[in-house]
């Protein structure tokens, strides 16, 4: 895809672009078997032998490890949630359960609303139209699709963070993008990307992008024709400084045009069994998303885009939440540092950032020698080999036991 260079803001992909991507996806499904024997011939090449491995599975032994430990395994590896799914998320799929017809692709009106007053009351973004929003099936399907549905290809560039959520990576990989890791504009010299992804709190390093930051990144993307995609998954969870959406006017100058948020209920909510997510921005891409996930079957079900309501109009769950991760930083990150650990950024989000000055899995391994089991700097880039990624998202009874531990092998 390249958006006219003369545009300041992309207005949505070229509907002829679509009609001729779609097409051939149509060809390609109905000539399966054919191309099965292509890849027979080719040596067996597939799209899942280009992709990189699935990180969670690399690290089996440590975890294997770690389970052997007296005490039990403390998992702060992968960040997913443990707390209690709010009670109105699961009245509101209660009553919704007796859904036997199709949900709409699009979103309820009152789903589209409550995106709309969710984002007008939290990220203070204004003149954001109910058909500018559009649920998603969990961002991390929205991440690893956008630049398919979007109608990239081979022509096109990806850009995203060089400590990054390997997803930006693999949806470049699954549309045939050229990709390259990046944090700052001024490192891409003359390239026009098609997709800009940034990460605000950022995964896994819990960097907050500024506001100038941000302006800088926004102006650059629309002096190219590039659209700018900010992942603000983790946005509730501050700690050292506020985040703020692309989607605020001060930083957009008043228009969305060229942008999209990427939202997520899974953390802030405890939703991640549900599927939960949503994207806002320029009326016109998201046009052009849904119109393709019509076709493609993208559908969240109706009992959870009840849930979703019921969760965006309130904030008191999420306080809870925030209350529960501060209190476990507040014991597990001075026990790391304690052994010796230096945290970086860790600003936000849910997941402290840290290094011993030595390989990643030297780190891993003597953590899980502890029985505690974290997620090696790797699988986010090759800019973050000397970090390990501890997540928050334990119990407060593990955290305290990790912690244990931790101040334990000091004193031994």
């Amino acid at each position: 895809m390249r958006l006219a260079p003369s545009r300041r803001a992309p207005r949505g992909v070229l509907l002829s672009r679509h009609t001729t991507w779609y097409a051939s996806l149509v060809g390609l499904a109905m000539h399966v078997p054919e191309r099965r024997q292509t890849q027979r011939n080719l040596g067996g090449t597939t799209l899942a032998s280009g992709l990189p491995d699935f990180p969670w599975d690399t690290i089996a032994a440590a975890r294997a490890i770690a389970e052997t430990h007296p005490g039990g395994i403390v998992d702060l590896s992968v960040g997913t949630p443990v707390d209690p799914t709010p009670e109105l998320a699961m009245r509101a799929l209660s009553r919704a359960a007796d859904s036997p017809g199709y949900p709409f692709t699009a979103g309820t009106a009152a789903l589209r609303q409550a995106i709309v007053s969710y984002l007008r009351r939290r990220w203070e973004a204004e003149d954001l139209a109910p058909d500018a929003t559009l649920p998603v099936i969990g961002t991390k399907e929205l991440v690893a699709w956008l630049p398919t549905l979007l109608g990239l290809g081979p022509d096109d560039l990806v850009v995203y963070p060089t400590m990054a959520y390997p997803t930006y990576l693999v949806g470049a990989r699954i549309a045939g993008c050229r990709s390259l890791a990046c944090d700052h504009p001024d490192e891409l010299g003359d390239a026009r990307p098609a997709l800009v992804w940034i990460n605000s709190p950022a995964n896994p390093t819990g960097r907050i992008l500024d506001a100038g930051a941000l302006r800088n990144w926004v102006n650059w993307a629309r002096e190219r024709g590039s659209l700018l995609a900010s992942d603000e998954c983790y946005g509730e969870f501050g700690w050292e400084s506020e985040p703020i959406s692309v989607l605020h006017p001060l930083i957009n100058e008043g228009h969305h045009g060229g942008l999209l948020g990427v939202y997520s209920l899974s953390k802030r909510s405890n939703l991640a069994g549900y599927r939960a997510g949503f994207v806002a921005g320029d009326r016109n891409v998201v046009a052009d998303l849904l119109a393709v996930r019509k076709h493609a079957g993208m559908l969240v079900p109706r009992p959870v885009q009840e849930a979703m309501i019921e969760l965006l109009g309130d904030h008191d769950h999420v306080e809870l939440q925030r209350a529960r991760y501060l209190r476990r930083r507040t014991v597990l990150r001075p026990a790391l540092q304690a052994a010796g650990f230096r945290i970086e950024h860790s600003e936000g989000a849910i997941y402290l950032w840290a290094t011993r000055d030595e390989d990643c899995h030297v780190s891993v391994d003597y953590l899980a020698r502890m029985g505690i089991l974290v997620a090696p700097g790797d699988f986010y880039g090759d800019a973050a080999t000397r970090h390990v990624r501890i997540a928050l998202t334990a119990t407060d009874e593990r955290v305290a036991a990790g912690a244990t531990r931790l101040l334990a092998a000091q004193d031994s």
